[in-house]
């Protein structure tokens, strides 16, 4: 094989222009390759971090109190109503918040407080939802540190953060006092510490974040709370994660894909779409290196039919081809990967791609996976063009 190999590295430079020419169709391909991957994956991740960055990916919520059916005698059946005095709450929620911080992939874990109130300012009066949330965790969930628009995210018990659409519509600014009365009746004034804006119209007209222990104090709720958020990395593990947690808590665990399934069907479809085209790419590099090769053989029939001629085997001259295509094919990988990394390196990081511009990742440009690929198809191509011509009759091709 060593021999074939120098025979078929004497072809390529016996015709510097046509083998040039072919690493640079294979080198385009695999530049589009990449490009297409590091632009479809920085796609789904931004569409990803635009949707569901600023959500829970797991919510722990009490476990559902439905209705109990007792059959009596005589064929009576009997039905306990659902008691609505009571207030919905994970009274022994450390257990279940320890279980959550220790399960794989949960990034983040935060125990939370939250109900239904009316924040007044003068005559002015706004139904709110409050968040009650530890202040070293108020941006475990939804990053209200960097949606600061004004203020401090700071959240000392006598300060709360309101959002920006809240704010204008009370005309509210940071400093000023408000009054929060929360459905259990229980009313107390606030000092506005912050304004956030989240980009999302509910939580920018709606969310009110208060400290952990005024939140309890507001809504009743001495030890127990309503719910532990979780974020988990990557966000397709939530189901899974969710369904642990349920098994072993007891609780209600719901997963942010059952809340926003068409979300989530639109996320895979833009994957299996992105999967297609660069497969489809990949096809293209692998028919240009087998016409290639085609041609290649056509043109040296008469040297194929000496080699053959004076004993070369099939073998033998079938890893001629092969050897040749494969070269071709590696080289041109490592030349398109190569490229496409320098073009990639003048374009921003997801976190800072403004409206209309390309959200292009250079960490998923699949470089290795491009090379590794393209080698393996060159091979294949090579392999099925070179087979005709290792079968060639010595005779008929010094003939022609």
């Amino acid at each position: 094989m060593r021999y074939a190999a120098k025979i078929a590295i004497r072809h390529l430079l016996a015709t510097p222009g046509q083998t040039a020419l072919l690493v640079l169709g294979v080198a385009t391909g695999v530049g589009v390759f990449v490009f297409m991957s590091a632009l479809i994956g920085g796609l789904a991740s931004l569409l990803t971090q635009r949707t569901v960055g600023n959500i829970a990916h797991v919510i722990v919520e009490p476990a559902e109190r439905d209705p109990a059916l007792i059959v009596g005698g005589d064929g009576v059946q009997v039905a306990i109503q659902k008691d609505l005095s009571r207030r919905e709450q994970i009274s022994v929620w450390e257990p279940a918040a320890r279980q959550a911080e220790e399960t794989p992939r949960v990034v983040a874990v935060s125990p939370q407080v939250r109900g239904s109130a009316f924040v007044q300012r003068g005559q002015a009066i706004a139904p709110v939802g409050v968040i009650g949330v530890q202040p070293d965790k108020l941006s475990a969930v939804a990053d209200i540190a960097n949606a600061m628009v004004a203020g401090s995210d700071a959240l000392p018990p006598d300060s709360v953060l309101i959002g920006a659409t809240l704010a204008d519509d009370l005309g509210l600014r940071t400093g000023q006092v408000i009054r929060v009365r929360s459905d259990r009746g229980r009313e107390r004034s606030f000092r506005i510490g912050g304004v956030f804006s989240l980009g999302i119209s509910s939580a920018d007209r709606q969310a009110v974040y208060m400290n952990f222990n005024a939140a309890r104090a507001l809504f009743d709720l001495p030890s127990g709370i309503s719910r532990i958020e979780m974020k988990v990395a990557p966000v397709d593990a939530a189901p899974r994660i969710a369904a642990e947690l349920s098994r072993a808590t007891g609780l209600k665990v719901t997963a942010w894909t059952d809340e926003n399934a068409q979300l989530f069907e639109a996320l895979d479809a833009q994957g299996r779409t992105g999967t297609v085209i660069k497969a489809f790419a990949l096809v293209t590099i692998v028919i240009g290196i087998a016409s290639a090769m085609l041609l290649s053989i056509v043109r040296r029939r008469g040297e194929i039919g000496i080699m053959r001629a004076v004993g070369a085997s099939e073998r033998f001259v079938l890893g001629i081809f092969i050897f040749e295509g494969t070269l071709i094919g590696t080289i041109g990988a490592m030349s398109g990967a190569l490229l496409a990394w320098i073009a990639l390196l003048p374009f921003p990081p997801l976190s800072e791609v403004e409206g209309g511009g390309l959200p292009v990742d250079r960490a998923q440009g699949d470089y290795l996976l491009a090379i590794v690929l393209t080698s393996a198809a060159a091979a294949l191509a090579s392999w099925l063009a070179a087979g005709r011509a290792s079968k060639v009759d010595p005779v008929e091709a010094i003939g022609t």
